[in-house]
C-alpha cells in the first residue's frame, strides 16, 4: 500500500501491563503508533491483541504503565474525560455493533445527533457521503440490519465509524466471518479510507492476507509482549519463529 506515515507519534504505550487474575495479558509493553500509518497487531488467540486495541480508546485501562493519545495520558481517565477523546478515535467492532431496531440511516446518523449540532439536513448529507465512502448508495438508508449481508453490515458500521471524522480508526477483526471476496473489499476500504480521510489505523486480525495487504507496519504479540515490530517485508524475514509460522500458514493456505 502507499504509505503516508509520518514519524509523529499519535498513540503510545509506555510499560503497559494488564492482568486478569493471575494472568498478565500485557507485560510491560511499549508501542508507538505513527500518524498516518496502518499498524496491524498480530498474534495467537489470547495474546492480548484486542485488549491492546481497547487500551487505545479507554475501553480498558492498564493496571500499570501509561497510554498516551496525542501526548495526553488517557490511562486513568473516566468516561466524562474520555468523551472528547473518543470522538477522535473511531472503532469498528468485530460484530459491527449496529442497532438492530434502527435503519441504516438512523445507525449512521446516531453519533452525529449525539455529538454535533448539525441540522437534520446536514446529517442526511453526511450520512449519504460516508455511505458513498464504503460504496453504498442511498437505496440502503431505510433498510434494517437484519436485511443486510455480513459484508454490508461491516460497511455500514465503517460508515458510522468515520461519520465524526475521527483522527484514528481502530479495527477489531474486520474480516472475521466474511468470504474471501468480501474480505478483500474490506481490506481495500481500510487502505482507501486511511489515505482519503488522512487517518491513522490500527487493525487487529488473524487474517494474514489482510495484514500483509493493509499494513504499513506489523506488531506481533507473543506471551504478552511485542516481540516484533516492523514492515511487512521485514516480517517475512523475521527471526521470530512464531511470526514465520503465521506467514507460512498463509502460504500453505
Amino acid at each position: 500500500m502507499t504509505d503516508p506515515t509520518t514519524e509523529e507519534t499519535i498513540i503510545e504505550f509506555r510499560n503497559v501491563t494488564r492482568r486478569f487474575g493471575s494472568n498478565a495479558v500485557l507485560q510491560g509493553v511499549d508501542l508507538t503508533v505513527r500518524r498516518g500509518e496502518v499498524l496491524v497487531i498480530l498474534g495467537g488467540s489470547g495474546t492480548g491483541k484486542s485488549i491492546s486495541l481497547r487500551q487505545m480508546n479507554g475501553l480498558d485501562h492498564p493496571d500499570s504503565g501509561t497510554v498516551l493519545f496525542e501526548g495526553v495520558d488517557i490511562s486513568a481517565m473516566g468516561e466524562d474525560e474520555l468523551r472528547p477523546i473518543r470522538c477522535k478515535i473511531g472503532m469498528l467492532f468485530q460484530g459491527g455493533a449496529l442497532f438492530d431496531s434502527m435503519t441504516v440511516y438512523e445507525n449512521v446518523a446516531f453519533a452525529l445527533r449525539e455529538h454535533t449540532a448539525m441540522t437534520e439536513e446536514q446529517i442526511r448529507a453526511r450520512v449519504v457521503e460516508v455511505l458513498g465512502f464504503v460504496n453504498l448508495t442511498p437505496s440502503v438508508l431505510t433498510l434494517l440490519p437484519s436485511s443486510l449481508s455480513g459484508g454490508m453490515k461491516k460497511r455500514v458500521s465503517l460508515a458510522r465509524t468515520v461519520a465524526l471524522k475521527p483522527d484514528v480508526l481502530l479495527y477489531d477483526e474486520p474480516t472475521t466471518g466474511l468470504d474471501p471476496v468480501t474480505s478483500m473489499t474490506i481490506n481495500r476500504l481500510i487502505v482507501d479510507l486511511n489515505v482519503r480521510l488522512a487517518t491513522t489505523s490500527v487493525v487487529v486480525t488473524h487474517d494474514i492476507a489482510s495484514a500483509l495487504f493493509v499494513a504499513s507496519r506489523i506488531a506481533f504479540l507473543k506471551s504478552g509482549r511485542f516481540v516484533f515490530i516492523g514492515t511487512p517485508d521485514e516480517a517475512k524475514h523475521s527471526d521470530v519463529k512464531e511470526l514465520r509460522a503465521f506467514l507460512a500458514a498463509e502460504e500453505v493456505a
